[in-house]
């Protein structure tokens, strides 16, 4: 359907190689040319990544170095950045100047819930889009989506023009009642609708395995635990493209070693997948992705993702290590847990649905009380 995407793997530019706060654009110029080199061509990005970031770096290092025809480039449309309809084309237009292209291949309604939705149907946003690819600004109108099954069958219902849905797909949320991976995946296949897979290795959570979860990978004599995970995602029928938030040349060469000849996971290989999903299910680790999206609003400056990490190695290793990260590096700067003023800011921006204020609670009862380093 969408010929001019070469291969399955796309660069996700949410985590891109960092140097003193700026994107290390001689690293990420060294990845983008492996990528393309290896025949892959899809690069994802949005307003908000990395504070505005993302998209300059992508304009300096993919735009200004590469013909037009080269690659493949999708942004989005994201609620924070518009409060009514006649905002809406300014905004779309701002982000064709910072990228330094005409048009956008894919333009995404980014994370659609039953809210964010009914605030871009009151603003119009979705005619608007459509209106943009008539224009020829953009060449395939989407969605990415972070809700419930039923939302999502209620958007592709009122707009059928929609010709790609990206949802968070990964081999722990699949079968997840509150990610709805499984069932999203399947309303998708319902609407004849190409997937696009965020999230595979769960922000990274899929690629830290503790070791009793990584040993199921090990007895099968090759392949990182970011490949079983990636694979799985890619393995679908319907699925055409999944992303990865890629940082280091390391995980660029990781990625294109398996997904530059992708085949699907075998029998033997699915079934440690699904060990290792077991041995995560017990842990009860908090299933924070770290998008960030909860940081920028949070008026005590509190790195909730950082602070979640620090409990999740916490629980998962058992040592001195996460109480030192979360005393002398997370917290150094910003908030701790305990800070929390239950304003609900985070809560409502969170495509995980976390109970995110009782959450740092718990955190804090962890680093903070006598039974914790301050002890």
């Amino acid at each position: 359907m969408f010929s001019e995407v070469r291969k399955n793997l796309g660069f996700g530019c949410m985590r891109l190689p960092m140097r003193d706060g700026e994107v290390d654009c001689d690293h990420f110029n060294r990845m983008i040319d492996t990528f393309i080199e290896n025949g892959f061509n899809y690069f994802d990005t949005a307003h908000g990544y990395l504070d505005g970031k993302s998209e300059v770096a992508l304009r300096e290092c993919l735009v200004k170095r590469y013909p037009r025809e080269r690659y493949v480039l999708t942004n989005k449309l994201t609620a924070s950045y518009f409060r009514t309809a006649e905002e809406v084309r300014p905004f779309f237009e701002s982000q064709l100047k910072i990228c330094g292209v005409e048009y956008f291949d894919f333009y995404l309604m980014h994370a659609q819930s039953k809210e964010h939705f009914a605030f871009f149907k009151k603003c119009r946003a979705y005619e608007q889009a459509l209106e943009f690819k008539k224009e020829g600004k953009i060449k395939h109108f989407g969605i990415s989506f972070h809700d419930t099954a039923e939302v999502l069958e209620q958007i592709l219902t009122e707009y059928p023009q929609i010709e790609a849905v990206q949802i968070q797909l990964n081999y722990v949320d699949f079968d997840d009642p509150a990610v709805q991976s499984g069932k999203c995946y399947e309303v998708c296949r319902k609407h004849n609708k190409p997937v696009i897979v965020m999230e595979p290795v769960k922000g990274g959570n899929l690629v830290r395995l503790p070791e009793n979860a990584k040993k199921y990978f090990d007895e099968l004599g090759g392949g990182s635990p970011a490949s079983y995970a990636i694979r799985f995602a890619a393995g679908f029928e319907g699925i055409f493209m999944v992303l990865s938030g890629m940082s280091d040349m390391e995980q660029m060469t990781d990625n294109i070693s398996y997904m530059r000849d992708f085949r699907p996971l075998d029998e033997r290989e699915r079934r440690a997948v699904m060990n290792v999903c077991a041995v995560f299910k017990g842990m009860h680790l908090i299933p924070c992705t770290a998008c960030r999206y909860c940081t920028a609003g949070c008026p005590q400056a509190i790195a909730i993702p950082d602070l979640f990490a620090c409990l999740n190695t916490k629980n998962i290793y058992h040592d001195w290590n996460a109480d030192y990260y979360y005393n002398e590096v997370h917290t150094k700067t910003g908030g701790k847990a305990s800070a929390c003023i239950r304003c609900g800011k985070c809560e409502k921006i969170c495509p995980q649905h976390l109970p995110v204020r009782d959450l740092l609670q718990d955190v804090a009862r962890e680093f903070e009380s006598a039974g914790g380093k301050d002890r």
